[in-house]
């Protein structure tokens, strides 16, 4: 059994994993940088230690100062969150190397899948179906031509090491193909400390379709059905929601089951999430794999009743699958988060500063996730996100209601918020019936 946990991670995450492991009876340390002493989650653990400066490279990603807190602390596992180290091998492997349980897969299964290229070639070759894309980019204009040009415009051009839409970028034609390489080569660097790119066939206005896995170190694995993440801007998830609309239901479980299956003859563990699209033929295509929790994931607890963090921490520490999830999961009622940023709701830039005011919806149906209190400060140093709001219902227009009144009942002062473009989403009529795909959120952002 495990007895303590580092929390690796700030934020939200933070706290939904103190949260957890207090539930379970597993004492947990927290860190902070400078800029987060004063995080109201802090209180809620049982130690704390200062990681250094605000800076993420200083701080949430100083391996050396986690790997001496892990030490000092006397913690026998690292939950990593999502972002930051979740998905770093390297960091998963000390953790390992030092004799405590990294929560989540085994180090080898997030080398193998973190490098989005070696993650499509290992599921192709697993059967798994995936539009056209190249291997590594080189820096031979001649051959990065050749390889759109195989693949057929318009292209996306992706950060192999990457996620969370960072460094994403089209390109329609062979004219703006290289000034765009060399925008997502800097971009890649610079946020993921690898510029290596790879060229995906891009699909216009697709549906973004994940599904939930766990797996134990047994040889088992199971999903957890599908969250329809469509809503974005800037290839960002905003809302998210489960089941995904207007999709047959044998069709995404048959998809759901096939990932399952073949995630566990290869022998993945833990945790997992892959990430498809599905183009208006019905076509499903294989995007990645994220090998850690995802920002996303109290839709899927809502729809199931299953604690996703509770199980991933059970299964890191060698539980069977059959002990966590002793019964088939079903699917109940619907469920949509929308995720609330401190930034501009039109330009979408980032909006630091006091929050003056920082009321959040309570009521039944609704659940809250954030890290923030009145009076906390949002800087510039991390990702924008607030607060995670979640509602479920029993059916997707009682959702959809019942977001809007939460949205309505939030009240924010000293940071602008994206609330009025969630509720432009929400109130729009694609929307509400169903129709949602990766481009809906610009169609509305730029109506507004």
């Amino acid at each position: 059994m495990i007895q303590k946990v580092l929390v690796a991670n700030r934020g939200a995450v933070a706290a939904r994993i103190i949260r957890a492991l207090r539930q379970m009876g597993i004492r947990s340390v927290a860190v902070h940088s400078d800029a987060d002493s004063t995080m109201p989650y802090l209180a809620a653990a049982d130690e704390v230690y200062a990681l250094g400066p605000p800076p993420a490279t200083s701080s949430y990603l100083n391996q050396a100062r986690l790997l001496e807190i892990l030490k000092l602390s006397g913690a026998d596992a690292v939950h990593p969150g999502y972002g930051f180290l979740s998905e770093n091998p390297a960091f998963a492997t000390r953790v390992v190397e030092a004799g405590a349980i990294f929560i989540g897969p085994s180090p080898r299964w997030i080398e193998a899948m973190g490098h989005k290229t070696r993650a499509r070639e290992l599921m192709a070759r697993h059967g798994m179906p995936m539009s056209p894309s190249s291997g590594l980019l080189d820096d031979v204009p001649d051959t990065i031509r050749a390889a759109a040009s195989a693949i057929g415009y318009p292209v996306l051009i992706k950060p192999a090491a990457g996620g969370g839409g960072i460094g994403m970028l089209p390109a329609r034609d062979e004219v703006s193909l290289l000034a765009a390489i060399a925008q997502a080569r800097s971009v890649s660097q610079k946020s993921f400390g690898n510029a290596d790119l790879y060229l995906e066939k891009l699909i216009e206005r697709p549906r973004h379709i994940e599904f939930q896995i766990l797996a134990d170190k047994f040889g088992n694995a199971c999903h957890l059905f599908e969250r329809d993440c469509s809503v974005q801007r800037r290839h960002q998830k905003v809302i998210e929601e489960s089941p995904a609309p207007l999709l047959p239901r044998r069709d995404l479980e048959a998809t759901a089951e096939r990932i399952a299956g073949l995630l566990q003859h290869i022998g993945y563990d833990v945790i997992g999430t892959a990430e498809t699209l599905f183009g208006s033929d019905g076509a499903c295509n294989f995007l990645e794999m994220n090998t850690r929790l995802q920002v996303e994931h109290a839709v899927t607890e809502a729809i199931t009743g299953i604690d996703l963090v509770v199980s991933q921490i059970r299964l890191a520490a060698g539980a069977r699958l059959e002990s966590v999830i002793p019964d088939r999961p079903r699917v109940q009622g619907h469920a949509i988060e929308v995720r609330l940023y401190a930034e501009d709701p039109v330009r979408f830039f980032p909006s630091p500063g006091t929050l003056d005011v920082f009321r959040l919806p309570q009521g039944d149906g609704i659940r809250v996730e954030t890290g923030y209190a009145q009076g906390n400060t949002v800087t510039p140093y991390y990702d924008p996100l607030l607060a995670k709001i979640i509602v479920h219902a029993a059916d997707r227009p009682a959702a959809i209601r019942r977001m809007i009144e939460a949205l309505n009942a939030t009240e924010v002062v000293g940071v602008k918020t994206n609330i009025p473009f969630a509720l432009r989403v929400l109130e729009d009529e694609t929307f509400q019936l169903g129709h949602v795909h990766t481009g809906l959120g610009l169609d509305i952002a730029k109506a507004a």
